[in-house]
Parts: C-alpha cells; structure tokens; sequence
C-alpha cells in the first residue's frame, strides 16, 4: 500500500509537446494529477487518462507537488505569480512547485523567492531530452534547491526518465541545462560540416553516420540525429528560434563569468544565419541544409532506414 505522503497528488501546468507526455508518466504510475494548459483543448486528451482538467493555475495551488514547463521566463511569471497565478490563492499554497522549462537564472530566483514567501518549496530541474526521448524512458533531469526539498520528491522526479542528478543549491540547474543546450548547438553545427565534407567529396551521409556512430566518436545523440540528417526529415523537436534562446542566455551567463567561448559564439552566428534564411518552423537540424548551400551541395532525402538507437527494435 502506498501512503499519501509517498502518493503526492500533483499539479500540472504546462502540457506543450513535453508537457503532455512527462504529466502522462505521472498519470500511469497511478498519481493523481490536475493539469492547467493556456489552450485547454491541448490538456483534455489526458482526461481520458484519469486527469483532472482545470481552468486557472490557483486551481492547482491545494497540491502536494506542482510541476512547471512552459516556454519561456514570462510565462512562468505569469502561471506563477500572475493572476490566478499557482501562487496566488489566498487559502493555500503547493508543498513544492518544481520549475522543468529553460528560463532565465533571473526569473528562477524571482519564483523562489515568491514561492518561499508563501512557505513553499521550489526546485530548478530543467530536463534534457525531447518526447521521442521520454517515451523511450530515457529523459535526464538535472534539479538545484533544498537539499531537503529534493529529497522529498526525488522518488516523482524519477518517474519522468533514467536520470535525476542534485546539481547543487538556488539556480545552478539553469546553468547545467544552458550549458548543455549550447554543447547541443555546437555539436549539432559540427556534425553537419562534417556530414556536408564526406558527402561532397563522394561518400553517403548515410554510410559515413554509420561509421561515426560505431566508432568511439559516436554518441546516443549523434546515432539518434543521424536518421534527420540522412533523410531531412525536419519535423521539429526543437527549432532554431529557440537554440538561439539558449545560446544568447549561455553567451550572458560566459560574459557575466569571465570564460570565453569562441566556437559557442561562432555557432550563435550561424544560428542566427540559418533564422535569416528562413529556418524557423523545422527541426534545428537544418543546420545541415545551411552548411550545404555555403558549400555549393545540393542534398536530397536518401530514403533508407537508419537506426535513431531509441525506436524499439522489431
């Protein structure tokens, strides 16, 4: 039997692409769970699930838990301390309010401030992955606040993926979710130079990503991008628009400590370039089509199957 302490009854606001599919896990693990979303329509599937749809986020604000994931620092302002705000009802308050969305180390300590005021507690965990990765299980979440705080909801943080790393007090978890969006960037723009050189000097994309991937310089991410490359598939699961977001918030928080980053500032540009030209609905990966035209290749989908490394296998 579970007690209601270990069986916190949560709040969800926020149910985007992400959203929808981490409120989902929490829902089949048998927690009870409200959710908020600003387009309603977008939360009413998971009330076939056994979720409770509400109307404002102070609907949420008599649960044990409340989790956060929305698209920038203005809104989480606005769910939080805005009207009918989480933290605006005058006759009860979350236990914990646990922020997921990529903001500003500003407006994360603004919210725990407000969230402290009225005594409850509040987690930075921004996650890594996207929904194909939480639905293979694999989503890594990284949580800064109270020691004791996170300890009280590690066992629910655990649901949403593999991993939860303590990363530390107040918002250090905003600055390991920035830096790991800029390495994301950079990464991604390096494998597309690369992948455009092999192709224009005679070798498949696909062929060269399956000797990348087998040898030591191949990673769960260069494995699961490969079948984008390969086939320009740009359905997004994360655009340029906010990669660029995240660089210009890792660029600040380098200028504000002192550490240079000469390759980080040069993919911003490229970033930048590839929103000029146009590439701000697809997937980010678009970086390749921009490194094709600088370098006079024209790529087509190669139409073959490519293992992502995180469909199940048939």
């Amino acid at each position: 039997m579970h007690t209601a302490q270990e069986r916190p009854r949560v709040g969800w606001i926020g149910t985007g692409r992400m959203g929808f599919r981490l409120a989902a896990r929490l829902l089949d693990a048998g927690h009870d769970v409200a959710v908020f979303n600003r387009t309603r329509a977008k939360a009413e599937p998971l009330a076939e699930r056994g979720a409770t749809v509400v109307d404002r986020p102070a609907d949420l604000a008599d649960r044990d838990v409340v989790f956060t994931m929305v698209s920038a620092s203005s809104d989480l302002e606005t769910v939080t301390t805005g009207p009918g705000g989480v933290l605006t009802s005058p006759n009860a308050a979350p236990g914990v309010l646990v922020d997921s969305s990529t903001v500003s180390t500003q407006m994360s300590a603004l919210v725990r401030k407000a969230a402290a005021g009225r005594g409850t507690g509040f987690l930075a965990a921004p996650v890594s992955g996207n929904p194909k990765v939480v639905a293979a299980g694999k989503l890594t979440v990284a949580v800064s606040g109270s020691r004791e705080v996170f300890d009280r909801v590690e066992p629910l943080l655990a649901l949403l993926g593999r991993g939860v790393t303590y990363v530390g007090e107040d918002e250090v978890a905003r600055l390991v979710k920035i830096a790991h969006n800029v390495f994301l960037g950079v990464v991604t723009q390096s494998l597309a130079e690369i992948t455009v050189l092999a192709e224009k000097g005679g070798v498949s994309r696909a062929a060269f990503l399956e000797f990348l991937n087998d040898s030591v310089m191949g990673s769960v991410y260069t494995r699961y991008k490969s079948p984008a490359l390969v086939n320009l598939d740009l359905t997004p699961t994360f655009t340029m628009p906010l990669l660029r977001k995240d660089f210009d918030l890792g660029l600040a928080a380098a200028r504000g400590l002192e550490v240079p980053m000469p390759l980080a500032a040069a993919t911003a540009q490229l970033v930048a370039s590839a929103i000029g030209a146009g590439h701000v609905e697809e997937d980010f990966a678009a970086l390749i089509l921009e490194q094709a035209r600088n370098s006079g290749v024209t790529l087509e989908a190669q139409d073959v199957p490519v293992d992502d490394g995180l469909s199940p296998h048939m």
